[in-house]
């Protein structure tokens, strides 16, 4: 998973972890983006399974139970 955070404080930001990486963003944009990669992971964990593992759809539902929504559904 990959998440860029479009908003700034001046401060640079990255942030990497198992099936994650996360640049930018303010100290608050940051620490959402943070937040729902790691539930996400939680979640796969709890499923027994690995991202690579899981269908498109299945990741998308998974996806939408932390709180992230596809575009088209802002």
């Amino acid at each position: 998973m990959v998440g860029l955070g479009l908003d700034s404080d001046g401060h640079k930001r990255l942030t990497t972890g198992p099936n994650f990486v996360l640049m930018g963003g303010s100290e608050e944009t940051h620490d959402v983006m943070t937040e729902k990669v790691i539930k996400i992971n939680e979640k796969l964990a709890a499923k027994g399974k690995q991202l690579e593992e899981v269908s498109h759809e299945e990741f998308d539902d998974i996806a939408r139970s932390v709180g992230l929504r596809p575009d088209n559904q802002k």
